[in-house]
């Protein structure tokens, strides 16, 4: 499909971030723009489960949120659990004082993706596929503008860049621009560096108040977590891949896999996914979907610059970071939000700043970066004795320390707070 020559804003990725880029420069006025993606269509993958209250808001902001909450499964709690009995429980119905969305929204991405797109095309736009992007340069007659080439040869012209092109951003990498864990290279002492997620069917369904839809568990044992999402039926018919009707209750699993164990499969089979859940549930029936990843931190060293257009880069392009406490794709949608109504404004504008939403935007990112990390910690404590002198256990003490805890309304409503992103827009 041919590309204009021309175009105000260019968004590079078609994901949620890319989508939502793309609605909130719709809603603050700007329609002179192209969004492209590289690959052919849509993944239909779920990845990213949870959308926290202030990414609602956001949404609600530039009228993205309304479908979304009809699809998805509105999130009463996430709860901590050991073996064989619940350790503390988060409740966000303790949010109704500060937002009108007092819950998380359990969906999976492939899910929002289309929410997105389909909100994307009542307004007339597609997402323009499949066009990689290889290079980028300043325009030889105007300093402003930056002349971005694609795979197929196409050149387009912009006066502005959002580079939601995910963890390997080219958009990045061309600019110029570093990508590393603001606490320096750590890999040797990562905790639970790698996990695998995998959306399942169990034989026989479990039973019990873990598979009851509306909370998100995390199981915790001994240096490890196994998280479980029931989905019900809610999206059989979007997480169908091969053309064969899923009739029993989806459950989304993830677990977190020990470095001693090796390198989890890319697309880790259902033999391998069994093994993972062996000790708490019973025989997959169907493996549905899964992935392999790191849980590993990283931020661009700087998030917007000018290589004649003034580059954005939201979402992973610009931070990466644990799955653990649900926060990458609510940080990667708000950015998109931002950074769009900041571009207009420019558009409009000039003299309005840019640099620093973007400045804004990235310490943002160090934040949360640094709240998954210390969840990931909590998580990864195991029961082994502390000491011969001392026969008692870091996560024997944190369980203890999170049951007393969890008695108290204040404790709770706080926990809360930090997990809906509304204290970090």
């Amino acid at each position: 499909m041919s590309l204009p020559d021309n175009s105000t804003v260019l968004i590079v990725g078609a994901g949620p971030t890319g989508l939502t880029a793309a609605l909130s420069l719709i809603h603050h006025g700007c329609r002179d723009f192209v969004i492209v993606d590289a690959i052919v269509e849509g993944q239909n993958i779920s990845r990213a489960i949870a959308i926290h209250s202030a990414t609602v808001e956001a949404l609600a902001s530039i009228d993205a949120a309304d479908v979304l909450l009809s699809r998805a499964i509105k999130g009463k709690s996430i709860r901590m659990t050991s073996r064989d009995s619940q350790i503390f429980e988060v409740k966000f119905d303790h949010l109704k004082i500060h937002s009108a969305h007092p819950y998380a929204l359990f969906v999976p991405q492939n899910v929002t993706e289309l929410v997105l797109v389909q909100k994307l095309q009542s307004f007339g736009v597609q997402v323009q596929r499949p066009h990689r992007v290889i290079g980028m340069k300043q325009n030889e007659k105007d300093p402003y503008i930056t002349d971005v080439s694609f795979e197929d040869g196409q050149v387009i012209r912009a006066r502005y860049i959002i580079g939601a092109d995910g963890a390997r951003s080219i958009i990045r990498t061309i600019s110029g621009i570093g990508f590393s864990d603001p606490e320096g290279p750590n890999l040797s002492n990562d905790v639970l560096p790698q996990m695998v997620v995998a959306d399942v069917t169990f034989e026989p369904e479990p039973v019990g108040p873990l598979t009851i839809e509306g909370h998100l568990n995390n199981t915790v044992f001994s240096g490890s977590v196994l998280m479980l999402t029931p989905f019900g039926n809610h999206f059989n018919d979007e997480l169908t891949r091969d053309g064969k009707p899923i009739t029993k209750s989806i459950f989304r699993v993830a677990c977190a896999v020990p470095v001693e164990n090796g390198e989890p499969p890319y697309s880790p089979p259902k033999e391998y996914v069994q093994d993972l859940v062996d000790t708490y549930w019973s025989d997959i029936d169907r493996l549905i979907w899964s992935t392999r990843f790191r849980t590993h931190s990283a931020i661009a060293d700087r998030t917007f610059t000018r290589l004649g257009a003034a580059i954005f880069l939201v979402g992973d392009a610009a931070h990466i970071h644990s799955p653990m406490a649900g926060q990458g794709v609510n940080l990667a949608i708000r950015d998109a939000i931002f950074i769009s109504e900041a571009v207009t404004k420019h558009i409009h504008s000039p003299m309005a700043g840019q640099g620093e939403i973007a400045e804004a935007r990235h310490a943002r990112a160090l934040e949360i970066i640094r709240f998954t990390k210390n969840f990931l910690k909590l998580a990864s404590l195991t029961y082994n004795p502390y000491a011969w002198w001392m026969p008692f256990s870091l996560a024997s003490l944190r369980d203890l320390m999170l049951r007393i805890l969890g008695r108290f309304d204040f404790v709770q409503s706080r926990v809360a707070w930090g997990l809906s992103g509304l204290g970090r827009r």
